[in-house]
């Protein structure tokens, strides 16, 4: 099987567990933003505190899981097992501590953190936010030592296993209890165990329980704590603190939007922007999916294949079939936006669709530059990814000060796009003179423009002529098929060899 036959497979099989676990939180949308359960202001609350979940993840993680994966890849580790065992106890309790001691002082502290970041009426949200975040940054070793070991099944099933409690609790409380609840359908079951007061904190709560049932799924598997090795911790570190500054950094990127719309548009209609916003952000979920899972699969891939011969041409055509599946899915959505619009039930959602190309955009250049980042990754440059981390942050920051005010959560957007362009540039300059790669720039380029021209060139066309029916949608299926099997043709050879 070729290198990247095998990429391909490693990808699908992470891909099973983690892109159903992000589909799944797509496919809730229509749940949480239907008629009778959480209109745009509610949702916003639920959006808004989800991004500093995010941001606080990167801090607790502490870049582990990318130096785990490269401290397991020396040479003087990799076919020791004494020395993957005292890497694997180091690295999980380093991670363990931190996070406990997060989690009592934020639980002892939530109503203050909830006044403080404007939720007051949250405090019981914030708490289990909390524990949510403490618990991830527990499992990160742990899901990085099944990844690590080549074991994508066993990661996919402890995945699958906490996405199918999130659904289960979700449909039950949710779509069963509340939905009916605030229809005037109540029953002696709803009465029970469902209380209308708790709102948005069901979201939450089901959550915490998806979370702590992967803790339990891997406590079989936690290493003794005699192999953990202070010396080694100081090393990880030194080795993952760039890491964390640049993923923190990337995080601003990602989620700066939605909490910064919270201060900078009038505080009667904040909660109900940043609520339709972040549905609609949720429509680029196709790319963002395959992000992830790509991720996943790649990193691994990356640093076992660097030393291989023609490694470096081989990173290139990943580029190219990566941004080629993403501008495909570009497409799907962008050509049948008038379908997908509809997992967003409620109307009141639907004025931010405008922004989902946009951001579809946004997440393609991020992608570019995840794909790019293997060359600072492979020279030991971590402090690269933290200083172009840091340069996108600063130009999210000043664009969304700038833009929100005039433009709202367009200009959220817009910064979004802009912001992840220039870190993919700026990256492939900076990477070329270090570590060059033969990227095929050109072919990236015609993907993406080339999709864009399409849907545009289609919409356009469309719409002068009217055509309606499945005849206007047998001409967009045409269409992507058309860019799909352009790009297969011109790629198919890159999987064979």
């Amino acid at each position: 099987m070729s290198a990247l036959r095998n990429l391909a497979g490693q990808t699908a099989i992470y891909g099973l567990s983690s892109i159903v676990a992000r589909f799944v939180n797509f496919l809730l949308v229509p749940l949480y933003t239907s008629k009778f359960v959480f209109e745009p202001a509610e949702y916003g609350v639920v959006t808004a505190l989800y991004a500093w979940t995010a941001l606080l993840n990167v801090v607790l993680t502490f870049g582990m899981e990318t130096t785990y994966f490269r401290f397991t890849a020396r040479n003087e580790v990799r076919d020791d097992k004494a020395g993957l065992g005292r890497l694997y106890a180091t690295a999980t309790y380093g991670l363990f501590f931190p996070a406990l001691a997060f989690m009592l002082l934020g639980g002892a502290f939530s109503g203050h953190i909830a006044n403080g970041l404007g939720f007051a009426p949250f405090a019981s949200s914030v708490l289990m936010l909390v524990l949510i975040i403490g618990i991830d940054a527990i499992t990160t070793i742990p899901m990085a030592r099944l990844r690590q070991q080549g074991r994508p099944w066993k990661f996919a099933a402890i995945n699958m296993l906490s996405v199918a409690v999130n659904v289960g609790l979700s449909v039950f409380f949710i779509l069963y209890c509340m939905k009916r609840y605030n229809m005037g359908q109540s029953n002696a079951l709803i009465d029970a165990v469902y209380d209308p007061s708790f709102g948005v904190g069901y979201v939450f709560a089901i959550n915490l329980v998806a979370t702590a049932v992967k803790l339990l799924v891997l406590l079989p598997a936690w290493p003794a704590f005699r192999g953990f090795d202070r010396t080694l911790l100081r090393a990880l570190f030194a080795f993952g603190a760039p890491l964390m500054i640049a993923g923190l950094a990337g995080m601003v990127n990602e989620t700066a939007d939605r909490v910064i719309l919270k201060y900078l548009l009038p505080p009667d209609v904040a909660d109900s922007e940043i609520g339709i916003y972040g549905a609609c952000y949720k429509l680029a979920v196709l790319i963002t999916l395959f992000i992830q899972a790509f991720r996943m699969g790649a990193e691994p891939f990356f640093f076992n294949h660097a030393k291989e011969k023609n490694s470096r041409e081989t990173f290139a055509r990943i580029m190219n079939i990566f941004v080629a599946v993403c501008m495909s899915a570009f497409l799907l959505v962008m050509l049948f936006l008038d379908l997908f619009k509809w997992f967003i039930p409620n109307p009141a959602y639907h004025e931010g669709l405008r922004v989902v190309p946009i951001l579809m955009l946004a997440n393609v250049f991020l992608g570019i530059y995840y794909n790019q980042s293997v060359w600072y990754k492979l020279t030991d440059r971590p402090r690269v990814g933290s200083t172009i981390s840091i340069i996108g942050a600063a130009i999210t920051i000043v664009l969304l000060f700038a833009l929100i005010p005039a433009l709202g959560y367009m200009g959220a957007a817009w910064a979004t796009f802009i912001c992840y362009a220039s870190m993919a540039v700026i990256s492939y300059v900076w990477g070329q003179r270090h570590y060059p790669i033969p990227y095929n720039v050109s072919r990236v380029l015609l993907y993406m423009a080339g999709a864009v021209v399409l849907w545009w060139g289609t919409t356009t066309v469309l719409g002068l002529t009217n055509l309606g029916g499945l005849l206007e949608y047998a001409v967009r299926a045409g269409v992507l098929v058309l860019f799909v099997g352009t790009a297969w043709k011109l790629e198919r050879g890159a999987l064979r060899t």
